[in-house]
This record gives C-alpha cells, sequence and structure tokens, in this order.
C-alpha cells in the first residue's frame, strides 16, 4: 500500500458490516482508526479464510479451539503480535490477555504503537 494510503479502509459498523456515509457512499475510514480497525480484521481472520491469500490468518482452530484443554497463551499473544505488525502503520504490538473462567474465553486488549507515534487499544 502507498504511503500516503496507509491507514485508508472501509469503514465497518460494530457488528462488522459496511457502513454508508450521509451521502449514502459505503463509509471509509483514515488514520489511526483505520489502522487499529485492520489490525482487529487481522487479528479475527482464521487461516484460509482470506480469500486472495489463504496463508493469512492466526490458525485458532488448532491454538484456542482446538483439541487442547488448556490454551497457550503464550502461543496466542505471538500470534496476535506476528498479525498486527504485518498491518502497514503498525509498529509495535502489545497483547494484554486474561482467561475468563465463567464465560470460558480469552479477553482482553491490543495495544498498538502506530508509526505516526501515536498509540491506540483494541478489544478483544
Amino acid at each position: 500500500m502507498a504511503d500516503g494510503n496507509k491507514g485508508h479502509t472501509l469503514l465497518l459498523t460494530d457488528s462488522w458490516d459496511i457502513a454508508v456515509d450521509g451521502a449514502g457512499n459505503i463509509a471509509t475510514s483514515k488514520g489511526s482508526y483505520a489502522i487499529a480497525q485492520n489490525a482487529a480484521n487481522a487479528v479475527r481472520l482464521f487461516t484460509k479464510d482470506a480469500y486472495f491469500d489463504q496463508n493469512k490468518g492466526i490458525p485458532h482452530f488448532h491454538i484456542e479451539l482446538g483439541e487442547k484443554i488448556v490454551v497457550s497463551q503464550a502461543t496466542l499473544v505471538n500470534r496476535i503480535r506476528k498479525a498486527c505488525l504485518a498491518v502497514d502503520g503498525v509498529v509495535d504490538c502489545q497483547p494484554v490477555l486474561r482467561y475468563d473462567k465463567k464465560e470460558n474465553c480469552i479477553i482482553g486488549d491490543i495495544f498498538l504503537t502506530l508509526a505516526n507515534g501515536s498509540t491506540v487499544s483494541i478489544p478483544l
């Protein structure tokens, strides 16, 4: 992606659907918000789900949805870091995860440092 287009993407709603702007056009997002949204997309992408690049994504089925009873948090953190660092505009990534016994899920936040020096967080 050219430097001038870094951090430009379709704007997604809270339910991860595309949105329209006030003029009825497909809404887009730029800057830090767009980079954070692209990183969140990278973390949610399962391996073999990207139509044009089957190698992208995190093998969630083999990590936290596989046959293991105990999830390797270090492995998941490493995969999240790798996915986020592959996003244009992200220079550092610090996932902070914890296991929620009541809900039986992993929750937390991903803290990103962007190339422009700003920081953003993404809730899991």
